[in-house]
């Protein structure tokens, strides 16, 4: 029987498509997460064997403790997860997303945690002049949601021996169907309002959105469980696929939707994140290519829309990370 890893957020956008592929590989897999969305999300594999749920915050280190018994390996999802989430409550996304850190990796260590794999963030570089944003470039971090992901792979990385391997990621924005879905995902958005709305609304336009499909991004958290520590000891890798504009994406979307009718409105912003990053070293390292497009992922979301997998697209909170914290009074 392969290792036991655990999943932090496992629930999540990421982790939910990320979950069944791990039992598929046959790992025993351990989910921890607060659950906020709903129980729904790990359904299809509630009943494996090899699956282990835990409910409960990240932020309770006997239940940390408990939870990483006996586990080779960690994939890190979990945190409060955009600037504007964070945002509702600095100091609830502080504590989960950065103070709770430090407990976690000493945690894995002390249990004995063989690889640690963070998923931190292409925000992490602020916003560049140059062509293609490497990972030895300075970071410069705009929010505080991109600051602490930056803190954090400052933690990881001191505390890397070679008894504990870690490997820091940084993803371009997801995109693509998840069984739990977000909606407040450029891709994701655009593709709802084109479908539910027959308009789309672009905020300025001109700003670049790299994209990386939640397929690709879950094989490559499988891939990486594989590999040997030589060939991951320590990296740090940018992740994406696609480096677009959102008036770009726009015009992905509404080809793909099909509707002659769907508009493009354009208005004014003060959102001035934009990132193209660059991921040749991830390609040269690991020969990662990604193999799902943005107009995969737009048919994807058109597909479930149009089958009826995706509920009350417009109003369900459960599909906007801000409204359900407000619901559930996370702020």
């Amino acid at each position: 029987m392969k290792q036991s890893v655990l999943v932090t957020g496992g629930a999540g956008y990421v982790g939910s498509v990320l979950v069944p592929k791990l039992l598929m590989a046959g790992y025993h897999v351990k989910v921890l997460d607060a659950y906020i969305y709903g129980d729904h999300t790990l359904l299809s594999v509630r009943n494996h064997p090899n699956l282990e749920e835990i409910k409960g915050d990240l932020r309770d280190q006997a239940l940390l403790k408990s939870s990483i018994h006996k586990c080779h390996s960690i994939i890190h999802l979990a945190c409060i997860s955009n600037d504007p989430s964070f945002e509702l409550n600095p100091d609830l996304g502080r504590s989960i997303n950065y103070e709770a850190f430090t407990p976690l990796v000493k945690i894995s260590i002390d249990s004995g945690v063989k690889r640690f794999i963070f998923a931190s963030s292409s925000s992490v570089y602020g916003i560049k002049d140059e062509e293609n944003v490497t990972e030895n470039l300075l970071l410069e971090p705009l929010t505080d949601y991109s600051k602490y992901k930056a803190m954090c792979e400052d933690i990881l990385i001191s505390n890397q021996t070679p008894e504990f391997t870690t490997v820091i990621v940084r993803p371009a924005t997801v995109c693509g169907y998840s069984p739990r879905l977000r909606l407040d995902l450029t891709v994701n958005i655009l593709t709802n309002h084109a479908v539910n709305r027959g308009e789309i609304t672009v905020f300025g336009g001109e700003q670049k959105r790299p994209n990386i499909h939640v397929e690709d991004i879950t094989n490559l958290y499988v891939d990486l469980l594989s590999r040997s520590n030589q060939e991951i000891a320590s990296k740090i890798w940018n992740v994406g696929f696609e480096n677009h504009k959102v008036s770009e994406i726009a015009k992905i979307v509404k080809n793909v939707v099909g509707k002659e009718d769907v508009k493009i409105l354009k208005t004014p912003t003060d959102d001035l994140r934009s990132y193209h990053i660059s991921s040749k070293k991830i390609r040269e390292d690991l020969n990662f290519i990604p193999m799902h497009t943005i107009e995969n992922a737009v048919q994807d979301l058109v597909n479930a829309f149009r089958t009826g997998k995706i509920t009350n697209p417009l109003e369900n909170e459960n599909y906007y990370n801000v409204s359900k914290m407000k619901g559930i009074k996370m702020v």
